[in-house]
């Protein structure tokens, strides 16, 4: 097992601005950890570095505390798992798996245990004779996941490896990789991905990570935690907005009052008054702010004023029905759309009047420079 450290992390390519810029990560052993983000954030090129692919251009990266910045990828410790799995196609898979073993000058006998173990654990042991053309895009890629746990590194590196594989594969593929680090738990893994279905069912912890002007303005790392911590306490309008599906709801408003009990804002295009429970000891009244709700808390009824309880009452734009549950949309003045998620079984229809239920513990408040305000009680959010 290895732990990985990363100090004032920087890479720029010539004179170009950083793509990654000011990242301090501590990645213990045995974790899981995911890299989420946008396209064009850096996931890739972070787990580049680490691998030893990409160079830094400033800082250092530690591997069980040892500063491995000019040290070969070969000699890292570590085995990357690529999307495009990287299979030598006039090798059988028996062959592909061995290869990184027979250039390591291991013995036949302990090439021949570790592959054949491996297999076993894969369920590829029909399979060890076929070459890569005869396989699924599934089996292909647990071939390369294979062909990376016979090294035994201290550290597995996975650069969006479900990305070619179709949705039921994913999902299978998903599950066997988080069985896979539960049997082979002394090692820690990276794993690169823009699905955030794979990063929430995946992690023991999240590196969500900005693009484009932000990285620039606040680093590269938005916020860093474990997935529900993420969910239910996003640091920024940016990590609620991209942690969740369908998205955070988010409405502009102003704040109206504040005391002991939390922050009332008051909605911009209905006037319609919401309590928040945040801390709004650094807020200002009329100081403009952005009110976020998520659509599984948006909950069919009236609210209840006496608990502080909110309604919004909307028109039905769109209803789509999932089965266990339904989306509906629902038409917000300014031309923005709010999204409530109810029961598969609720009766709301395109053109209905339908009213909806806000509660101060499960909203979340924003200033203008897209930082969340503190949430007044360690339980808020996770209703």
């Amino acid at each position: 097992m290895a732990s990985i450290s990363l100090k004032g992390v920087q890479k720029a390519y010539g004179s170009n601005a950083p793509v990654i810029r000011n990242v301090d990560l501590e990645i213990g052993k045995s974790e899981f950890c995911v890299f989420l983000g946008p396209s064009g954030c850096g996931k890739s090129t972070l787990l580049r570095m680490i691998a030893g692919l990409e160079d830094l251009t400033d800082g250092d990266l530690l591997i069980d505390s040892r500063v491995v910045n000019d040290v070969p990828a070969a000699e890292r410790g570590v085995a990357m798992v690529f999307q495009s799995y990287a299979l030598f196609p006039h090798m059988t898979v028996y062959e592909n798996m061995a290869f990184g073993l027979k250039i390591a000058k291991k013995s036949k006998g302990e090439i021949d245990q570790r592959v054949r173990e491996a297999a076993r654990i894969l369920q590829l042991d029909a399979l060890l004779e076929r070459k890569p053309r005869e396989l699924s895009g599934g089996q292909r890629q647990r071939v390369a996941i294979g062909r990376a746990i016979v090294r035994e590194p201290g550290v597995f590196l996975f650069d969006e490896p479900l990305s070619n594989l179709d949705a039921t594969l994913r999902g299978q593929t998903r599950i066997e990789i988080a069985r896979l680090h539960k049997q082979f738990a002394s090692a820690s893994v990276v794993y690169v991905t823009h699905d955030q279905t794979e990063a929430m069912t995946l992690a023991d912890k999240i590196v969500l990570l900005h693009a484009g002007a932000d990285t620039e303005r606040l680093g590269s790392i938005a916020q860093v935690g474990a997935p529900l911590e993420l969910y239910h306490r996003p640091a920024s309008r940016f990590v609620a907005g991209f942690i969740g599906s369908p998205r955070m709801n988010f409405l502009a408003a102003k704040v109206s009052a504040i005391d002991s009990h939390g922050v009332s804002v008051t909605l911009d295009h209905t006037g319609e008054a919401v309590p928040i429970a945040v801390d709004g000891s650094a807020l200002q009244e009329q100081q403009p702010v952005t009110l976020g709700v998520r659509p599984e808390h948006l909950e069919l009824g009236a609210g209840d004023r006496s608990k502080g309880e909110a309604t919004l009452a909307r028109t039905v734009s769109l209803t789509e029905h999932l089965g266990e549950h339904s989306y509906v949309h629902l038409d917000e003045p300014g031309g923005d759309v709010l999204i409530a998620k109810v029961p598969g079984n609720a009766k709301v229809e395109r053109g209905q009047r339908a009213s909806f239920v806000v509660r101060p513990h499960t909203c979340h408040l924003f200033t203008a420079d897209g930082f969340a305000v503190t949430p007044l009680s360690a339980f808020a959010h996770t209703a």
